[in-house]
């Protein structure tokens, strides 16, 4: 007899601990996933959001050392695109996908209403093209392009004052997508008694308005420490430059000014370094799990819901996937018969008064081709008319004219006759 794995009639005992008497070998399961990891490679995605101009670009540069060649942006975009750079990277023998995804003319609209939406909507293009890799018969994860963003570096202006609304909207808006580490770029620009003030306004604008910003893990006890210290130090304030400036005996990456020098890797100048040693060396790894565990896991379960996929039924009883398909399958299938009883009757409904409107239609043109008609009969009858008097009128003139005619010759032969007789006359007499 074959049971069903699923019946409740099976009981899985808990797992015992047992105790070895020799050596087996699994301990070398954790340098095999990393002999395997540094075979495969490693990927890491990299939002920057903040407005143009604000140091996106430099601050890139500096944090992975190296020339990324991106090209200025003008302030005259009228809509906010992303622009995704992919980069292969080597340090000793790990290899490194990096993407840097920027945000092309943000905050340069007058109309900045909808200046977030196109980032949310990448992110989410993103997590619907892994998503789409995962539904796949044949799936290809092995050597999937992983593209989900897994951090955002959201660059705050250095007003001093307080946040933009742009900046609490977009932060809003992101926060349940993407890991946010917010910083302050050019530090530099403002004093460090204002800087510390400006921190503190960020955070307590940040917890006010429910942004959800990205907290450094302190579950792991080797690393706790330390990021439960730069836990307090956020938002870091960061100076970004490639440009080397010698400094005492060395060279070292720097800004020059005409009143001294700032030094972007050292601590007391800004939190370049706590940047860096946060995001790259400490909890790169976390970043890419957060993304996946947490929000990744998020839009997941938001879409086969909308799609109508569920764990358990209304018994709370467990349903495979098959069982959830076909009562979608069903469901659907009712409802498309539905709507297309819906747009037959419309069409119908369509019909009669498409049907009304010509009948409609045609009575009125052939009331109008009847008058027509009329009109028609009425002229011709007065045209008729016309033409009989016009008749008479040349009848009674050609009868006119014909008695003048006439007349006239009566007149014309009547004086030559007289003359005749008075010459007979007189030659009567003459004789």
């Amino acid at each position: 007899m074959v049971m069903n794995p699923a019946s409740p009639c099976i009981q899985k005992d808990s797992p015992r601990s047992l105790t070895m008497s020799g050596h087996v070998g699994f301990e070398s399961l954790p340098d095999q996933l990393v002999n395997r990891s540094i075979q495969q490679g490693f990927c890491f995605n990299i939002l920057c959001v903040g407005e143009t101009g604000i140091g996106k670009s430099t601050l890139i540069d500096t944090l992975f050392n190296t020339n990324f060649e991106d090209h200025e942006s003008s302030h005259f975009y009228p809509h906010v695109r992303l622009k995704a750079q992919t980069y292969e990277l080597q340090e000793s023998n790990v290899r490194l996908k990096l993407t840097i995804v920027n945000t092309v003319g943000f905050g340069d609209q007058i109309n900045k209403e909808e200046s977030y939406q196109p980032i949310v909507d990448y992110i989410d293009a993103q997590f619907e093209a892994y998503l789409q890799e995962e539904l796949k018969i044949k799936r290809s994860l092995f050597n999937y392009h992983d593209s989900r963003v897994h951090v955002c570096l959201y660059f705050i202006s250095p007003t001093g004052h307080s946040l933009k609304t742009l900046d609490l909207l977009t932060m809003k808006s992101l926060d349940s997508k993407v890991n946010i580490i917010p910083v302050i770029a050019k530090a530099d620009a403002i004093s460090k008694t204002e800087l510390q003030k400006f921190k503190i306004k960020l955070m307590s604008e940040l917890v006010s308005n429910g942004v959800q910003i990205y907290q450094f893990p302190t579950d792991d006890e080797t690393i706790a420490k330390i990021n439960a210290s730069m836990n307090g130090h956020l938002p870091f304030a960061v100076v970004g430059s490639m440009d080397e400036v010698k400094v005492g005996n060395k060279m070292v990456k720097a800004r020059q000014y005409p009143w001294g020098v700032v030094q972007v890797e050292n601590e007391n100048h800004c939190d370049f370094v706590k940047l860096r040693e946060m995001l790259i060396c400490t909890n790169m790894e976390d970043l890419r799990d957060q993304t996946h565990t947490r929000h990744y896991e998020l839009y997941r379960r938001r879409k086969l819901e909308e799609m109508g996929f569920m764990d358990v039924g209304p018994e709370n009883q467990p349903l495979s996937l098959q069982e959830t398909y076909e009562a979608k399958r069903h469901e659907f299938y009712g409802e498309r018969q539905r709507k297309e009883e819906e747009m037959k009757q419309l069409f119908v409904q369509r019909v009669k008064e498409k049907e009304a409107i010509l009948k409609e239609a045609e009575r009125e043109l052939q009331a109008k081709f009847e008058h027509l008609k009329r009109v028609h009969q009425e002229e011709k009858l007065r045209l008729e008319e016309k033409r009989r008097l016009l008749e008479e009128e040349i009848m009674a003139f050609s009868k006119k004219k014909a008695t003048s005619e006439i007349y006239q010759n009566q007149t014309f032969m009547t004086p030559g006759s007289n003359l005749r007789k008075d010459k007979d006359r007189k030659n009567s007499n003459f004789m």
